[in-house]
C-alpha cells in the first residue's frame, strides 16, 4: 500500500492565528444546535436587505450575455466612472477612473492583496490595534513584519505616532488605517489625517486608508474621506466597500481609489490572481452609488434608533462606553470582574447574546466587547433585558 504523503502546511500558515469570526461562528453554531436562542451581535453583516431597485438592476444585469465571459481586470469603465461620480458627490474629489480608481472583490479582498505589490520581506508595516484582522494577516503573507500602534481610549482611539522610534519608521514602507474605525467606533479629525500626510511624505509611507463605514453615521457632520485632505492623493489609497452603505456584504464588490501608482500595483497583483468583479455586479453597483440620499438616510436612522436602544439600556445597567457618532458598532467596557472572552462566554452561555471579544481585534482590545448593530431594535431591546438580568 502506497503510504499516504506527509502534508505539512507553510510556516504562513502555521502562524495564522484563528480568523476571529470563524471561530465566533462555531460558537453561535454550537449554541444553536443545543437550542439557544441566540441573539447575533456579533459579526458586521447588516440584516437590511439590499435595496430593491439594486436587486432588480442585478436581475436585468445577469441577463446580458456580454456579461458571462471574463471581465476587465480593473473593473468595467462605467463602474470605475460611477465611483468617481460618487467620490465628486461625496467627498468634493476628482478622480481619474482610469488610473485612479480600481475594482476589488470586496475590499478585504484589495485590503489584503496590497501588501503583495509593496512590501518587502523584513519591511515594517504598521497596524493599527485594536483594528480589523486583515491588516495584519496581510503583511504576514508578504512577508512583512507588523508593528501595533495601539488605539487607547485617551487618545480618542487613534495612534499615537510620536511614540513610534525613529528606526521603526524608516523601515517602514505601508501604514493601514481604518475611520470611522471597526471595532471602536472612533471618528478621525481632520487635523489627524494632515499629521498622517506628513509623516508618510516625510518617510516615504504608503497610507492604506480603509473607509467601509463612512457612510453610516449618525449626526449632521458626515465623516471625512482621507481622500479630502491635502496631499493624500500623492502619499496613499482608500478602500471602500458597498457592503455596509448598501447592504451588499454577499455581492462582494468594493474598489481602492487614490495615488496611480500604488493602484496600479495593486493592480498587478490581482491580474495575477483573480479574474476581476462579475460585470452583472459592476453594472448593478454603478445603480447603487446613484441611491437617492433619501434612501440611504432611512438605513441610517434604522441603525440610530438601533445604537440609541442598545447605548442607552448598556448604560442603565452600568456598562461603560462611548455613544458612537458613526459606524454600526458599540465598543462597551467589560463589567468588574470579567475579561474579554469571560464576558463573552458569560453572555452567550447565560442570555444567548453574542458579542465580539476585544481582545480578538488585537491585544490593545482586552476589556472591551463589540457589539454590532445588526438585529432589530427589537431583538436589541430584548437583549438589553436578557443582559441585565444576567448581571
Amino acid at each position: 500500500m502506497k503510504p499516504k504523503v506527509f502534508v505539512e502546511m507553510a510556516s504562513r500558515v502555521k502562524n495564522l492565528p484563528p480568523y476571529l469570526f470563524a471561530s465566533i461562528d462555531k460558537m453561535k453554531q454550537e449554541a444553536r444546535a443545543k437550542g439557544v436562542d441566540v441573539i447575533d451581535m456579533s459579526i458586521g453583516d447588516p440584516d437590511i436587505p439590499t435595496p430593491a431597485h439594486i436587486v432588480e438592476a442585478m436581475k436585468q444585469a445577469v441577463e446580458k450575455p456580454e456579461h458571462h465571459r471574463y471581465p476587465s481586470y480593473e473593473g468595467m469603465l462605467s463602474f470605475r466612472e460611477g465611483v468617481a461620480g460618487w467620490y465628486r458627490r461625496r467627498f468634493g474629489v476628482t478622480l481619474d477612473p482610469k488610473s485612479e480608481v480600481l475594482s476589488l472583490i470586496g475590499s478585504k479582498e484589495g485590503i489584503g492583496h496590497l501588501p503583495l505589490a509593496f512590501v518587502e520581506p523584513g519591511d515594517t508595516v504598521l497596524v493599527p490595534s485594536p483594528g480589523y484582522p486583515v491588516y495584519p494577516v496581510s503583511v504576514l503573507f508578504a512577508g512583512g513584519e507588523s508593528y501595533i500602534m495601539p488605539l487607547r481610549e485617551e487618545n480618542g482611539f487613534l495612534p499615537d505616532f510620536s511614540s513610534i522610534p525613529q528606526s521603526t519608521l524608516l523601515k517602514t514602507r505601508l501604514m493601514f488605517l481604518n475611520y470611522p474605525n471597526n471595532p471602536t467606533s472612533a471618528v478621525a479629525p481632520r487635523k489627524f489625517y494632515e499629521e498622517v500626510i506628513n509623516l508618510a511624505d516625510k518617510y516615504n509611507i504608503i497610507v492604506c486608508h480603509d473607509a467601509a463605514y463612512s457612510e453610516i453615521y449618525f449626526g449632521d457632520e458626515k465623516p471625512l474621506s482621507f481622500m479630502e485632505v491635502n496631499g493624500a492623493k500623492d502619499v496613499g489609497i482608500e478602500f471602500h466597500s458597498l457592503s455596509k452603505t448598501y447592504n451588499m456584504t454577499g455581492w462582494r464588490i468594493g474598489f481602492a481609489v487614490g495615488n496611480a501608482d500604488v493602484i496600479a500595483g495593486l493592480g498587478k497583483i490581482k491580474t495575477n490572481l483573480d479574474s476581476g468583479v462579475f460585470q452583472a455586479i459592476q453594472e448593478a453597483s454603478v445603480v447603487a452609488l446613484n441611491t437617492d440620499e433619501k434612501l440611504l438616510s432611512g438605513i441610517r436612522s434604522t441603525y440610530r434608533e438601533r445604537r440609541d436602544v442598545l447605548y442607552e439600556g448598556l448604560r442603565d445597567i452600568g456598562i461603560e462606553l462611548e455613544k458612537p457618532e458613526a459606524s454600526f458598532y458599540l465598543w462597551a467596557k467589560v463589567p468588574q470582574g470579567f475579561d474579554s472572552a469571560g464576558f463573552v462566554i458569560h453572555l452567550l452561555e447565560k442570555t444567548g447574546v453574542l458579542a465580539t471579544p476585544g481582545n480578538g481585534f488585537g491585544a490593545p482590545g482586552e476589556g472591551y466587547v463589540r457589539f454590532a448593530l445588526t438585529v432589530t431594535a427589537e431583538r436589541t431591546k430584548e437583549a438589553v433585558e436578557r443582559i441585565r438580568k444576567s448581571l
